[in-house]
C-alpha cells in the first residue's frame, strides 16, 4: 500500500431538523439572489417542496423551479434544466431532492455558463480543467432522502441517453457552497425509498471500507456510517416520522459519500450499466448487487470485515456479515436478484462493457475483468 493521498472534507453543513428556515442565510452566503431550484418531477407537487418555494418567496428569492428530472438524469434534462436557468435570470441553484435531483440542479449551474458539451468534462485524467471555473454558478445542495450522498460530492451521474452509459462529470466547484441536512424533509419518504437510499449509504460505506487505497479517515468514516445504517435504518423503515432515525440515517448518507473518496468498487460499477438500460432505483440495484458482491472479493476483505463485524455487534466474523447483509435487504423487502428488476441474461454482455469503463472500478480490491464481471452479473441475477 502506498502512503499517498489527497484528501479534502471541506462541506459547509448545516445539520438538523427545522433548519431548512435557514435556507435565505444560506443563499445570501453562497452570494445568491435569484435561485433556481432544481427537483425531481415526484417531488415537485409535495408539501416539502411547496413549503420550501415558500421560504424562498418570503425572503425575496421568488420562487423559480425545475423539475423535469427523470430518476436517472440524462443530458436531456439537463439542457432543459440550463435553458430554464437562462430564461429566469438566475444566479444560483438550490439542488434539492434525493440523487436525481441534487446531481442535476449541481450540473445545472456547471453547464450554465459553459460552452462546451457536458461529456468533456467527464471524470478522466484532468479533463475537469477544460472548464470554465468563474462562469460555475454558486449552489445550495438540500437532500431531502437520506442515501447518495451527492450533497457532499464534487461530481455526478448523468446518463448519456444515446449510448446508455452512465457518466461521472467532476469538478471541484461543483461542491456546494452550503448543504442544509434537515432530517424533517425525509419523513415522508415511502418505505421503499427509504430502504433503498439507505443501503444505497450502506453501499457506499461497504465498498470504501473496502477499497485498499490508503485514506484511514475515510477508512474510519465509513466504519461508523456502516453501524449507523445497521442501526437506524430498520427503524426509519417500520416508523418514517422517527426523527432521531432520519437524523442518523441523513449522517450516514453524508458519510458514505464522503468515505469513499476512498474508491468505490464492483457494486457501483455493476448498479451504473444496469439502472442505465433498465432505469432501476439506483440504491436498490446496489443493494442486490452486493451480496455477489462480498462474496467474489471475500479473499480480499474477510479480514478487514471480521475486524469491522466485531465492532459492529455482528458474530461469525466475514461470514456473519455477509449473512446479516442479506437479511438486511430481506427484512426492507429487497428483491433476491437483477432478474427481478427487470434485467436479462442477454444484456449481460452490455452491462459488463458499460462496468469496465465505469470510473468506479477503480477502488474494487479485485480486478475487474471481463470475465470476472460476467460471473458477477450471472451470481447477481
Amino acid at each position: 500500500m502506498s502512503l499517498v493521498g489527497n484528501w479534502s472534507y471541506p462541506t459547509a453543513i448545516k445539520f438538523g431538523a427545522g433548519r431548512i428556515k435557514e435556507l435565505a442565510d444560506a443563499c445570501a452566503a453562497a452570494g445568491i439572489k435569484k435561485p433556481l431550484l432544481v427537483t425531481d418531477k415526484g417531488l415537485a407537487d409535495l408539501p416539502v417542496t411547496q413549503g420550501t418555494l415558500d421560504i424562498m418567496e418570503a425572503a425575496g428569492l421568488g420562487r423559480g423551479m425545475f423539475f423535469e428530472v427523470d430518476p436517472n438524469p440524462n443530458e436531456k434534462n439537463l439542457d432543459a434544466g440550463v435553458a430554464a436557468y437562462k430564461a429566469g435570470g438566475h444566479d444560483g441553484v438550490i439542488a434539492f431532492g434525493g440523487g436525481s435531483g441534487l446531481d442535476l440542479g449541481k450540473m445545472v449551474a456547471f453547464m450554465a455558463g459553459q460552452t462546451r458539451p457536458v461529456w468533456d468534462f467527464e471524470d478522466i485524467g484532468d479533463w475537469w480543467t477544460r472548464a470554465d471555473a468563474d462562469a460555475i454558478a454558486p449552489i445550495i445542495a438540500v437532500p431531502t432522502t437520506a442515501g447518495t450522498g451527492s450533497e457532499v460530492g464534487r461530481a455526478s451521474v448523468i446518463t448519456d441517453s444515446v449510448t446508455h452509459q452512465k457518466k461521472i462529470i467532476f469538478h471541484p466547484k461543483v461542491l456546494p457552497t452550503v448543504v442544509i441536512c434537515d432530517p424533517e424533509l425525509t419523513v415522508g419518504m415511502p418505505k421503499f425509498i427509504t430502504a433503498g437510499t439507505g443501503l444505497d449509504a450502506f453501499a457506499h460505506c461497504v465498498e470504501a471500507f473496502s477499497s485498499p487505497h490508503y485514506h484511514p479517515m475515510s477508512q474510519g468514516i465509513a466504519l461508523e456510517g456502516m453501524r449507523l445504517v445497521k442501526d437506524y435504518l430498520p427503524r426509519a423503515y417500520a416508523d418514517g416520522s422517527d426523527i432521531e432515525a432520519r437524523a442518523q440515517m441523513m449522517s450516514a448518507a453524508a458519510m458514505g459519500a464522503t468515505a469513499f473518496q476512498k474508491g468505490l468498487g464492483a457494486i457501483h460499477a455493476m448498479s451504473h450499466p444496469v439502472g442505465a438500460h433498465f432505469n432501476t432505483h439506483h440504491g436498490t440495484t446496489n443493494a442486490v448487487c452486493m451480496p455477489a458482491v462480498l462474496e467474489f472479493n471475500a479473499s480480499a476483505i474477510a479480514d478487514r470485515f471480521t475486524m469491522a463485524a466485531a465492532y459492529l455487534g455482528i458474530a461469525g466474523g466475514f461470514d456473519g456479515f455477509r449473512s446479516f447483509v442479506q437479511e438486511l435487504n430481506d427484512s426492507l423487502g429487497i428483491p433476491r436478484g437483477l432478474s427481478d428488476l427487470g434485467v436479462t441474461e442477454d444484456a449481460i454482455p452490455e452491462l459488463v462493457k458499460g462496468a469496465i469503463i465505469d470510473p468506479s472500478c477503480g477502488g474494487n480490491p479485485i480486478e475487474l475483468t471481463e470475465d470476472n464481471l460476467t460471473r458477477l452479473f450471472k451470481a447477481a441475477m
